[in-house]
């Protein structure tokens, strides 16, 4: 057990943003395949609050976390020791990553984690900690649903295993939620891809997003797309949930709906409409992240940053995720 002590944020209990403690706890030890990071970013993810609300386990998920428990999965920063067989890093790397992903043990609210190396990609050059750090969970949902899924492991959420549809111009996709982590980088990956997008989000975030490349916007609040949008080849939800069916009748025959989060269909009107519904779960690729890394040292996708905090006001980023209305990314620093 290591002597050393760090500034984390720990959770001693579950319950509102309140239950979130930046305190003393020992700074861990890299196993075989790890690395010590020292961390200088990390960011907000849905988990990090499904985590504090009392979930201590991912579904489809063996891993259970106990409290004491430090939330977090992405982080950006530097490698400052290597467990044994590590071959893929150096101390003193910039590295960032989605840790230990599909579990809660990933352990990024904090000044160091150990972090599997298979989980690690090095840092975009171009790019800064606060930006690297806002990418590892919301562009690796982007990526697996719309480019690669990149493993074989069965989603908790459906029999069937996921499997992107072809994205070129000839392509109309509209993202929904498109203003938040996952729907922003979702649209850049599809008009990467040459596509045409369709972005969906409140109308404060129009230029924002037309910036990004969206070549249409709909602002929620005046209208609902499901009204004014038809023959569409694929819907990203970035909100999914409950209200993701009402997007069926947006689509083509023979086009998709991807939900990120997982919401109830009816199947005869699924199979009566001609289309398909698929949703996926994230996984930590250290691969992916790395030609994700590639495409922000081109500027081909960029990271929009909506607040940040130091670690020790983890807190008032989590009251400010609860607000809602995000453009991009909320972001902890440690450094």
């Amino acid at each position: 057990m290591s002597t050393r002590t760090m500034k984390a944020v720990r959770l001693h209990a579950h319950g509102g943003p309140d239950v979130l403690r930046y305190e003393n706890a020992p700074v861990p030890e890299p196993g075989p395949g790890e690395v010590l990071v020292r961390v200088y970013a990390a960011a907000v993810n849905p988990p990090d609050r499904l985590l504090r609300d009392g979930l201590t386990s991912v579904p489809g998920a063996d891993v259970t976390v106990t409290l004491p428990a430090i939330p977090g999965t992405d982080v950006s920063g530097v490698v400052e020791a290597l467990g044994p067989d590590v071959d893929r890093f150096a101390v003193g790397d910039e590295v960032f990553g989605l840790l230990r992903f599909p579990s809660f043990a990933g352990s990024a609210y904090a000044e160091y984690v150990a972090a599997p190396a298979a989980d690690l990609a090095r840092k975009p050059a171009g790019i800064d900690h606060v930006h690297a750090a806002g990418v590892p969970m919301a562009g690796l949902t982007a990526w697996q649903f719309l480019i690669e899924v990149g493993h074989d492991h069965p989603s908790p959420f459906q029999d069937a295993p996921h499997r992107p549809v072809r994205l070129d111009a000839g392509t109309t996709v509209l993202v929904n939620g498109a203003a938040g982590g996952v729907g922003h980088f979702a649209v850049q990956l599809a008009k990467w891809r040459g596509a045409r997008v369709v972005a969906v989000a409140s109308g404060g975030h129009e230029s924002f997003l037309r910036d990004l490349g969206a070549d249409r916007f709909l602002d929620y609040t005046q209208e609902r797309a499901e009204d004014v949008v038809r023959d569409v080849d694929l819907v990203l939800d970035a909100v999914g949930g409950p209200d993701s069916r009402r997007f069926l009748r947006t689509l083509k025959r023979g086009g998709s709906l991807f939900p990120v989060l997982p919401g109830v269909f009816d199947e005869a009107e699924v199979a009566g409409l001609g289309v398909t519904v698929s949703s996926a779960q994230v996984r930590s690729n250290g691969a992916q992240l790395a030609e994700l890394g590639s495409l922000l040292d081109a500027g081909t996708v960029r990271v929009a940053i909506d607040s940040t905090y130091a670690l020790e006001d983890a807190r008032a980023a989590h009251e400010r995720f609860a607000r809602g209305h995000l453009r991009g990314k909320i972001v902890l620093t440690a450094a």
